[in-house]
């Protein structure tokens, strides 16, 4: 949503349309977005310990997670094709669930900003988990996927649970 309370890619006669940027201001634009992967205990530790059958499951899932982020324009109809300065994909044991945190940064100094990035690359990286331990467990759960946080552009900075600003 706008500002002023309408969605921003829904014209008057109610058709949707990709958002004119072009008269917007280049500014530093980040996000950063979370998902989690819930699995059996046993799963964790096959990853952990590298023994899953089709390989590195945490070093694959980063790379697709950064392939997906770049691909975002392809996958999500209205997205502009951005040219993104640096995506990040973390990775990391999450046991309370069992399972694995994926954390994901995009970053670009442009017109638009990068949460659907972010959101894509945690997407990403949480299916290829899925994928590569999925002859063991099927019973994975992916979940969570949020933004936590996104600065830049007139809305400025946003934060889950913090102050807009």
């Amino acid at each position: 949503m706008s500002n002023d309370g309408k969605l921003t890619h829904i014209g008057e006669d109610g058709a949707a349309n990709m958002v004119d940027v072009g008269a917007k201001a280049d500014t530093k634009r980040t996000a950063v977005a979370e998902g989690y992967v819930r699995m059996a205990p046993e799963t964790l530790k096959l990853i952990r310990d590298g023994d899953a059958k089709k390989g590195d499951v945490i070093g694959v899932a980063r790379l697709a997670g950064i392939m997906g982020a770049k691909r975002t324009s392809d996958l999500i109809p209205l997205c502009h094709p951005l040219m993104l300065s640096k995506v990040s994909v973390d990775i990391s044991e999450a046991p309370d669930l069992p399972g694995l945190r994926v954390e994901a940064t995009a970053t670009l100094s442009g017109k638009t900003g990068v949460e659907m990035e972010a959101l894509t690359a945690v997407s990403v990286a949480c299916l290829t988990v899925y994928d590569m331990a999925k002859a063991v467990d099927k019973a994975m759960e992916i979940t969570g996927i949020r933004l936590l946080s996104k600065t830049g552009g007139k809305s400025g900075t946003w934060r889950r649970g913090g102050d807009d600003t």
